[in-house]
């Protein structure tokens, strides 16, 4: 194996992927960035959801938003919450209603009307998150798929899709979380900029 040669095509893909994300989603993008400031402009809180790699871009994300992510701003908390955190209600929810429930269940428990959810996931075909998304929509949530490849059953689900356009999780779990920093900083630039 050419290790060179792998590092070199892997980051062309991943560049070549960033630019169709460019081509392909900034306007969906601006509509988030739309969304997600309203959201918090009423005091309302933002919520995430996903699996795996997907769970800790949720953490990341959220961390963004609640402490700060420009750090040239000096600015108060966004409320927002990753449901992929707390262990006793993953693994609760796992044993007694089944994992497919488990950020269903949350959403039930702490979202409310005019709240926002960003669901990822790669595939847009997870059960957990199909329900999630199923739960906000009962909630009157706003909801967001940041999703991959084809978009899969979220894509018609979710209030706005954001697809990458790739058929490769590592490339779409990087784009995910390079549009996530590109709306939290433009959210924190519209609310708290000078």
């Amino acid at each position: 194996m050419d290790k060179l040669k792998f590092i070199n095509d892997s980051l062309v893909e991943s560049s070549e992927t960033k630019l169709k994300i460019l081509q392909m989603c900034s306007s969906d993008i601006l509509s988030a960035v739309d969304l997600l400031r309203e959201t918090f402009k009423k005091g309302k809180k933002l919520l995430l959801c996903g699996n795996g790699g997907s769970a800790a871009d949720c953490q990341h994300i959220a961390a963004e938003f609640m402490i700060r992510l420009s750090h040239d701003l000096d600015r108060s908390a966004l409320p927002a919450i990753a449901l992929t955190t707390d262990t006793s209600n993953l693994t609760a929810g796992g044993n007694d209603i089944g994992y497919e429930n488990v950020f269903a269940r949350i959403i039930e428990g702490i979202g409310n009307e005019s709240d926002s959810l960003i669901a990822i996931s790669t595939s847009g075909n997870s059960p957990n998150i199909i329900k999630a998304v199923q739960r906000a929509k009962e909630k009157k949530m706003t909801t967001i798929g940041f999703l991959g490849g084809t978009g899969g059953k979220l894509l018609s689900m979710v209030d706005l899709p954001i697809v990458i356009p790739s058929n490769n999780t590592q490339r779409i779990q990087e784009g995910h979380i390079t549009i996530a920093h590109i709306i939290c900083e433009l959210v924190e630039r519209e609310l708290f900029g000078k």
